[in-house]
């Protein structure tokens, strides 16, 4: 007890005073910081020696004079604000200029607090701390933060140049510069090794600091997209030939390399450029360009650390570009694909007039597709629909679903019987596609596609329709009103839904209708156009999974406006005019428009008979077709014509039920059609020598160019197509 209370008499006895001003002596002559204090009309009072650098006079009559180099009225106004508030401030960074070397720029961590002495006067004692070097690794590591956020959001490489430049100025440079090879902005891989240093670079981003005398453009000197060679040997040749970064610090004007391209020394020097940094765009060990960096609004120089960071920014970048470079030529590969895929041209039908146009999105093409299939009987198919996805495997199943769509219209199938099969298809490539998905991969949606059908009769001019999942049709009529034409939307193809509605209706001759798909409606409607709902009876529809229904009707409206004098123009005016008025700007996603203005077939074209259900009518039936052809001045096919009535209309008395009924076509080819009541399904068979019968379908197969046998309501049409003579149109 007696050695703790000894101890602590010791301690007292050591203790200084609290107005001890040796302790005050020594806080300011060994403290590592500037220390400043100020009196409450905060002039300087006292200050160390780091503060002045040796030097502890006082000097000075304002806050403002106390730390030379910062600026005064900043430092003026935190410290009377500490003051006044009596708050303390912590840290608050300030820039500046070092005392000994103007050119050179520093940062300070000033905190301020005040004070009060025994007697009752207030100060305030000021820390100011030198952290340019701390402070300017944190702006560098921010800098490498704000990159990886920015950096790689543009799937364009121009657009990734523009971001990395965006990066660099003003936080790390002046100005800045990407210049890349020409095969990454097509989208092609760019070769290997080192890079010609004579090779032209084409000027993909520009970005410079703005403010008065700069003698530059917001372009900058050469225009954003023109190919330009750097001279050799410089430090871009340099760069390019052994991908390595190049510093260049004290730039005067008169060093060699600048005679080697006198053109840049003189832009360079005329903008009072003073340091560069050229670092190569490298992804993969290949060269893809330049990042060039520049100072010369910024006193001081680029340093080694600024040389690294412009390494890391240009490999970042370099990566970016790479990865549009790829986009770009994925997206070309699927756009190629994606046209192959397309017909090249609709043929010409007597039954429509047709024009189409197809526009690819920005995000890449997609699975949009349109087809228009020549059928038996003078009758034309007309489908439209739009895969889910984009890219190749979207354009390959786009292929997949139009090339089965085809084959099953070809068939002459109703189109609802035609979506059934069509689902069929959908199911199995929807499995196919999950089959191949990896372990934790979102699972593919139920609906597959989208598909609109039509078949229409130029001679009974009459168009049946079904829908999975697809917008129905616009149709305006031959005096340019708008027509309502529903059609029920049933599930997309894929859902194994099996249950479509058809929707007919007669159409007059010089009716327009109107099929496309949703990126035609997925622009902004424009002033005006919201809550406008179309005569379609549609404006609840959505036109597709974003889209609400209150704007597709608006779309929609569009759409018919813009057909409003569809019978007085080209239907190719007209697809440009409808492109006009929905799509101001490239959409994202794909479009495909597809018109068809409806013709109808002159009845002194068709010629239809019904028979008795008689063996002996056959010879009288030979003898209708005989006359009918005469009258179309085609006694060329007498024969073959005679061949082919004999054959249909036995089979149909031996095999069918009555009523028997022929119809003799001509349209681009002379068509010959044989109806019964029986649902029964011919086969085509090779008789054997012994056989006595069953030749009647080889040897029309062999006679006329296409048959078929097509099924409706009330029975089966059997029907042969014969191409007319070559001096007939």
């Amino acid at each position: 007890m007696s050695t703790r209370n000894s101890d602590t008499d010791h301690a007292r006895r050591d203790a200084p005073g609290d107005d001890d001003p040796a302790l005050l002596d020594a806080v300011f002559t060994q403290a590592p910081l500037g220390l400043y204090l100020l009196d409450h009309d905060l002039r300087p009072v006292r200050r160390n020696a780091v503060a002045r650098g040796g030097d502890t006079g006082i000097g000075g009559h304002c806050a403002g004079d106390f730390a030379p180099g910062y600026d005064a009225a900043e430092l003026e106004t935190l410290a009377r604000q500490s003051l006044q508030d009596g708050e303390w401030i912590r840290d608050r960074l300030i820039r500046g200029l070092a005392p000994g070397d103007p050119s050179s720029d520093r940062v300070g961590a000033v905190s301020c607090f005040p004070v009060e002495s025994p007697t009752g006067h207030r100060y305030l004692l000021a820390i100011i701390e030198d952290v340019t070097e701390r402070q300017a690794a944190l702006d560098r590591l921010d800098i490498l933060h704000t990159a990886h956020r920015q950096l790689g959001a543009s799937l364009d490489a121009i657009g990734s140049a523009e971001e990395l430049t965006d990066v660099a100025v003003p936080r790390l440079a002046d100005i800045a510069t990407v210049d890349l090879l020409d095969e990454p902005l097509r989208g092609l891989p760019p070769h290997a090794g080192p890079v010609d240093p004579t090779a032209p670079l084409r000027r993909a981003a520009f970005r410079a600091t703005r403010g008065p005398g700069r003698g530059i453009g917001e372009k900058g000197p050469i225009p954003r997209g023109e190919l330009s060679t750097y001279g050799a040997p410089t430090p871009y040749s340099q760069v390019l030939h052994d991908g390595r970064a190049r510093l260049v610090r004290g730039l005067r004007g008169d060093e060699d390399w600048l005679t080697a391209d006198p053109a840049r020394g003189r832009r360079l020097t005329g903008l009072g450029v003073h340091s560069m940094i050229v670092a190569p765009l490298t992804a993969h060990d290949t060269v893809l360009g330049l990042l060039t960096l520049y100072r010369d609004r910024r006193t001081d120089p680029f340093e080694q650390a600024d040389l690294d960071l412009a390494v890391e920014l240009a490999s970042r970048g370099a990566l970016s570009i790479d990865k549009a470079r790829s986009y770009a030529r994925e997206r070309s590969i699927a756009t190629t694909l994606q046209r192959q895929l397309l017909p090249k041209e609709p043929p010409e039908l007597s039954a429509v007039e047709t024009a189409q146009v197809y526009l690819p999105g920005v995000v890449g093409p997609g699975g949009d597709w349109y087809d228009v299939v020549p059928l038996s009987g003078a009758r034309v198919g007309l489908a439209i629909g739009s895969v889910n996805g984009t890219g190749i495997e979207a354009a390959a199943l786009m292929g997949q679903l139009r090339t089965a769509l085809r084959t099953l219209a070809v068939q002459d199938m109703s189109p609802d019987e035609l979506l059934v099969r069509l689902d069929e298809t959908a199911r199995v490539l929807t499995d196919e596609q999950r089959n191949t998905l990896p372990p934790g991969a979102d699972r593919l949606p139920d609906g597959l596609a989208s598909c609109l059908y039509l078949v229409y009769d130029p001679i009974a001019r009459t168009c049946v329709a079904a829908s999975a999942g697809h917008p129905g049709p616009v149709l305006v009529g031959p005096d340019g009103e708008a027509l309502p034409f529903p059609v029920e939307r049933a599930l997309p193809l894929g859902c194994g839904d099996k249950c479509y509605e058809t929707t007919t209706l007669e159409l007059a001759q010089g009716s327009v209708l109107a099929l496309y798909t949703g990126g035609l409606m997925s622009g902004w409607p424009r002033t005006g156009e919201s809550g406008v709902s179309g005569a379609s009876g549609e404006a609840d529809e959505p036109g597709g999974a974003d889209e609400p229904g209150e704007r597709f009707g608006a779309r929609r409206a569009v759409l018919e406006r813009a057909l409003v004098r569809a019978g007085e123009e080209e239907l190719r005016e007209l697809c440009d005019r409808v492109v006009y008025a929905l799509l101001p700007e490239q959409q994202r996603e794909d479009a495909v428009l597809l018109l068809a203005r409806t013709r109808a077939l002159p009845d002194e074209q068709v010629a239809v008979w019904t028979l008795p259900d008689d063996p002996a009518v056959v010879r009288t039936a030979r003898r209708l077709a005989e006359h009918q052809l005469a009258a179309w001045g085609l006694e060329e096919l007498d024969f073959v014509t005679g061949l082919i009535v004999s054959e249909l209309v036995t089979n149909a008395i031996r095999y069918g039920v009555p009523p028997i009924r022929l119809r003799l076509i001509n349209d681009r080819g002379l068509i010959c059609e044989v109806s019964d009541a029986s649902a029964s399904t011919p086969h085509l068979r090779r008789a054997k020598s012994t056989d006595e019968g069953g030749r009647g379908l080889y040897i029309i197969g062999r006679l006329a160019q296409r048959w078929g046998t097509r099924f409706g309501r009330h029975g089966k049409t059997i029907w042969a197509q014969q191409d007319l003579p070559a001096d007939r149109p």
